[in-house]
């Protein structure tokens, strides 16, 4: 059994985007984080396409306009 304790969760924000690369069964998006430092984020491919697909794209844009119009 793990010890909750010891697992570590990391939360950070990619505030840009400036790079994306797909490479054999690897995606990577480049950036910066919230500290304006450099940012990388690696993701199974295969995985990534299955979890963003149409109705998860529609659920951001969705969220997104919500959030549009309270500016």
């Amino acid at each position: 059994m793990k010890d909750e304790l010891n697992i570590i969760q990391i939360h950070k924000r990619m505030n840009d985007i400036n790079t994306f690369q797909a490479h054999e069964n690897e995606l990577y998006l480049r950036g910066t984080d919230e500290d304006g430092k450099d940012f990388q984020v690696c993701f199974d491919s295969y995985n990534f396409l299955e979890w963003i697909d149409t109705e998860h794209l529609e659920y951001i844009k969705e969220q997104l306009i919500k959030h549009i119009k309270t500016k």
